[in-house]
């Protein structure tokens, strides 16, 4: 489903599309409502460059078997596996 963000929302925050999906993806994955395979194909980055920005911004990579299972079955659906 896709998200239009308007322009002018855009301009009014300074920031880029590229950012806000990455701020996007970064909050979501800080709250538990995204692994770390649907933030990175959110951020639009590697799952290692989006580790990198959790890393900067001391938030936890929190990546257990459930996590795990979930990463397969989006690499799955994505044809990446």
């Amino acid at each position: 489903m896709p998200v239009t963000i308007p322009d002018e929302i855009l301009a009014a925050a300074q920031i880029t599309e590229p950012e806000l999906k990455r701020e996007l993806a970064l909050a979501l994955f800080q709250q538990d409502r995204l692994t770390l395979a649907q933030a990175s194909c959110l951020a639009q980055v590697s799952q290692r460059e989006f580790q990198l920005l959790l890393a900067e911004r001391h938030i936890p990579v929190h990546y257990g078997a459930e996590e795990f299972e979930q990463d397969l079955e989006t690499l799955r659906r994505m044809g990446r596996l």
